[in-house]
């Protein structure tokens, strides 16, 4: 998943501007880069996410500014006791945005969609464990088995193998709700013309200038929106973005505070008192090619770990982070408090580097982002790399070109700056499947570090079929061992965990605001005008 730092930030809106926004309860917000689609299926950026959410829904969300779920297009739903069987019982009454009404058939329609290799869509993984869903997707049957619609109402999802975060996946927006109709009437073009149940529908979408949503007037959740209409305004440059906030011109700095501005705004105690931070389930790592000398030694690994100040790195983007010292954030069940990580120590270092028979050190590469200020990130580890001998030549390519090469293998080194792992769900194994398992280290897949411990998979396996609530307590332990472990053999260089900073007007408020850590910067359904209040 293409992983950007989402910081999210709001400025002070002068007291005229303010009241002519309130009239139509309008909110405008900018970005420097356009989006490319709205389509739920296929959508995986920090720019869309929220968009998308607006616009669809899913059987389960989360109760807003929290990490609880709770049903969403489901009114209720039973598990059985060995954790195989879901059973979602359909709110009444709800329509899509187009007049279709939504039943279950829509359900298992949207899910074999998204799981239709034709559709190309980067959830798939996510839902391997239905039953029937890698015959479908191979093409060995007409349909998935393992979803069976029961009566309009009603819809029952069988899995393979108990999975304690199936329900945590089905809020992803790979498992949102799409209209067979208008999937038919616009095809692949679908994401340029989305409907789905949620709180907004799309009035306008002219690519590269401006997206308008307006508020569903029917939407099945009293009091959602609370506001109008959104207006998201692409091509703007951060800065330009950040002086038309001042003169009232803008809500919402989708691209977050310029950096230059950053510790203007913090100084300022009148501005510093509508800052909101917290801390993000998020780790930016440098990935370590394991299968590629020198990084196949354990040894040289670590001893890349304790030549990091992490402290010098952080000056860089203004200390908004704190320092990582293993694989888990610390707002993520499973992160160990008694683990401390890799100390910096360049002589330990070097002492490693030898062991490993690398005593003059060796040369390498390092790919980064190209967006700032990864680059300089990049420079200071160039740096502290050289005090120990290790020749670090940095090679700086756009976001979707370092994908490409760090997906494909060809990375010595790679600084997950801008694209790193933030979590799609708050439950300890999102950090492992997708990016350290053995399945991802795969052509294309996000394992970029190559790491394959299958025994910690398997003890991956054993936590997750313990589906019991009885048995979270135990299920996290097992999770903990496991990145305790991995961190230890250290596939990263675990650098700082981010923090958000929203900041937001006077005139604006609302839950919508409170970020989770869950991969939701701002909930556009219950952000509200409030006048200064």
């Amino acid at each position: 998943m293409n992983r950007r730092s989402w910081i999210l930030a709001w400025a002070v809106v002068m007291a005229s501007a303010s009241a002519a926004f309130a009239a139509n309860s309008k909110v405008v917000l900018t970005f420097q880069n356009d989006i490319s689609t709205l389509d739920p299926a296929i959508g995986y950026n920090w720019d869309n996410w929220s968009m998308i959410q607006a616009i669809f829904d899913g059987l389960m969300t989360y109760k807003p500014g929290t990490t609880e779920l709770q049903p969403a297009l489901a009114s209720s739903y039973t598990v059985s006791d060995d954790g195989l069987t879901y059973t979602f019982d359909l709110r009444q009454g709800v329509k899509f945005t187009d007049g279709e009404a939504f039943d279950a058939q829509d359900v298992k329609f949207s899910f074999e969609r998204m799981l239709d290799p034709a559709t190309q869509s980067p959830g798939v993984g996510f839902f391997t464990g239905i039953e029937g869903a890698q015959a479908f997707i191979d093409g060995k049957a007409k349909d998935v088995s393992g979803i069976q619609v029961l009566s309009p109402s009603q819809v029952r999802f069988t899995l393979t193998a108990p999975d304690a975060t199936f329900l945590n996946k089905l809020a992803l927006n790979f498992a949102f709700a799409v209209p067979p109709q208008a999937v038919a009437k616009w095809g692949k073009d679908f994401g340029h013309h989305p409907v789905g149940t949620g709180g907004f529908s799309m009035q306008e979408w002219v690519p590269g200038q401006r997206l308008v949503l307006v508020k569903n007037p029917d939407y099945f959740v009293a009091g959602e929106p609370k506001v109008d209409e959104l207006e998201f305004q692409f091509g703007v440059d951060p800065n330009v973005a950040f002086l038309r906030l001042q003169r009232g011109e803008v809500d919402i700095l989708g691209d977050g505070i310029p950096s230059s501005q950053f510790a203007k705004v913090m100084s300022d105690a009148k501005l510093k008192q509508q800052v909101v931070s917290s801390d993000q389930i998020e780790t930016s790592f440098v990935a370590l090619n394991t299968t590629m000398k020198p990084f196949d030694s354990v040894e040289v690994r670590q001893a890349l770990n304790m030549a990091v100040d992490r402290t010098q790195v952080l000056r860089v983007i203004n200390n908004r982070a704190g320092a990582a010292d293993q694989i888990l954030p610390p707002t993520m069940p499973g992160y160990n408090p008694d683990y401390k990580g890799f100390p910096y120590d360049p002589a330990q270092a070097k002492q490693l580097l030898a062991k490993a028979g690398y005593p003059d050190g060796f040369s390498t590469e390092l790919y980064t982002s190209n967006v700032d200020p990864n680059p300089r990130i990049a420079q200071v580890l160039q740096q502290q790399l050289a005090q120990i001998g290790v020749k670090v030549d940095i090679r700086s390519l756009s976001p979707s070109a370092v994908i490409d090469a760090a997906g494909q293998g060809k990375t010595p080194m790679v600084w997950s700056g801008g694209m790193a792992w933030l979590d799609d769900y708050p439950d300890p194994n999102d950090f492992w499947w997708p990016i350290l398992a053995c399945d991802s280290a795969v052509p294309g897949g996000w394992n970029w570090a190559r790491y394959c411990n299958k025994a910690l998979d398997a003890q991956g396996q054993k936590a997750d079929a313990m589906v019991q609530l009885s048995q979270h307590d135990a299920r996290i332990a097992l999770w903990q061992d496991v990145f305790t472990q991995a961190s230890q053999d250290a596939p990263w260089i675990p650098l700082f965990n981010e923090r958000s900073y929203v900041m937001h007007s006077p005139r604006m408020g609302g839950i919508g605001f409170k970020v989770a850590g869950i991969y939701t910067p701002v909930n556009y359904k219950e952000i509200e005008i409030v006048q200064g209040q």
